[in-house]
């Protein structure tokens, strides 16, 4: 395929925006090559500004669960729009989509609406603190919880260890309340709250990481997380900025039966518009700003054209509680598709799948966490790989750190498709 004009445009964007893109994932930095430039979408297909049809395997990653330009968001937005687009003001809306997403989710009572999933987990944090009146909390190397200054926390040596700033411009400062444990071991987080008793306010994590590829939790690792903040009264959040009604109606609480104190949203939540959200029960709810201590605000939070897609995304995901069964099947046909050609091929490969993501990893042995998914990636055979799907008309994710997010657009034709253009792929490898 032929990106002359994304090739151009780039160049033009880089004169102007820092690296030429407003998010540097989207730069091809980690694969190679120029990115491409959309001119619009729908259901399971981009198009760009040369002319090319793309079949789309990250949907905004994540939140175009049912397609793009989905027919009843689109309509909601537009009748909304007629009439205001911002107000800083209260809208009926608002209460609309807040009674329903606490109808869907277990375990919340109230949620506030903010703009993005950065700022719903650093909002989570800091309630979580004014809460318990703690100041440090752990999060797992290789979760992404936004770039708010105390997420972009490194790994330091040994088992026990306070975190280190890796971006310029975070202070050791706010780097000394993170600790940094390896996702899937409880053993670590065990000691660290042994190390730091009386201490931790939190634990936050992707009960399905997203940002090291598709990564589940081991057998027990949510629950002994459960257990353990039940133990030393610390709040347990899920970052469901990803999973949240994706994985379920209720997200990752429901999909694994195991309840978090507080819980983040993005994605979904706002039908693919700028949009994030955090919920717990009242107790902890009433202690956010005008009722409670901690403060917390935004001029454009709750703005009505995000409510309008989200309310009509939810209403659907909520009516239709078969779709979650439609997406499942296409990744469990598309996982085990790619196995097989990879198998066939005797190229060695470990696929990691939880409902709706999915990650492909060039690896022989298991991805459990950031260790192993970086050795996995290492070399050349993921980018040889997004190249050459992206020359058959296949836009995966443009990191071999990322999931995959399967829409309900997504036919068994285009996954059939998908898996044979796998196949042309790998004679060539």
């Amino acid at each position: 395929m032929l990106y002359q004009r994304s090739s151009a445009l780039f160049e033009e964007a880089q004169k102007v925006i820092p690296g030429g893109v407003n998010s540097p994932v989207r730069a091809f930095k980690a694969v190679g090559g120029t990115p491409i430039f959309v001119t619009h979408a729908k259901g399971a297909y981009l198009y760009d500004v040369d002319g090319n049809k793309l079949l789309d395997y990250i949907n905004s990653w994540g939140p175009m669960i049912l397609g793009h330009a989905y027919p009843k968001v689109l309509a909601a937005v537009i009748s909304k729009a007629e009439k205001g687009t911002s107000f800083g003001m209260p809208t009926e809306i608002e209460t609309e989509i807040a009674a329903l997403a606490v109808s869907m989710v277990p375990g919340i009572e109230k949620i506030r609406f903010v703009n993005s999933g950065t700022e719903a987990c650093m909002s989570a944090i800091r309630l979580a603190r004014g809460f318990t009146g703690r100041d440090k909390f752990i999060k797992f190397a290789g979760c992404y919880h936004g770039h708010s200054d105390s997420f972009l926390i490194q790994a330091g040596s040994g088992a026990v260890t306070f975190g280190a700033p890796n971006s310029p411009g975070v202070t050791k400062g706010t780097a000394k309340d993170t600790l940094l444990a390896r996702y899937n071991d409880l053993d670590q987080v065990r000691e660290m709250i042994s190390q730091n008793e009386g201490e931790i306010a939190a634990i936050i994590i992707e009960p399905v990481a997203g940002n090291m590829g598709c990564i589940p939790p081991s057998s027990g690792f949510l629950e002994g997380l459960r257990t353990l903040c039940d133990e030393y009264g610390i709040l347990l959040i899920f970052d469901e900025v990803m999973t949240g009604f994706r994985l379920a109606k209720g997200g990752a609480q429901e999909y694994y039966g195991v309840p978090a104190d507080i819980v983040t949203f993005g994605k979904i939540i706002g039908g693919g518009l700028p949009v994030g959200a955090f919920a717990a029960r009242k107790e902890i709810m009433n202690y956010l700003a005008p009722e409670g201590p901690v403060y917390q605000a935004g001029t454009l939070s709750g703005n009505p054209l995000a409510m309008a897609a989200g309310l009509a995304m939810l209403s659907e995901l909520d009516q239709q509680p078969s779709i979650y069964h439609s997406i499942n099947h296409k990744t469990e046909y598309l996982h085990n598709g790619l196995e097989s050609v990879f198998l066939k091929k005797g190229i060695p490969v470990h696929i990691n799948r939880v409902g709706s993501m999915i990650s492909v990893h060039f690896t022989e042995k298991n991805v459990i966490d950031f260790e192993t998914a970086a050795m996995a990636a290492q070399g050349a055979s993921f980018n040889r790989f997004f190249h050459g799907m992206l020359n058959n008309g296949i836009y995966l994710p443009p990191s071999a750190y990322e999931s995959w997010f399967i829409c309900d657009a997504l036919t068994i034709t285009d996954i059939d498709r998908t898996i044979d253009s796998c196949e042309q792929v790998v004679k060539r490898w």
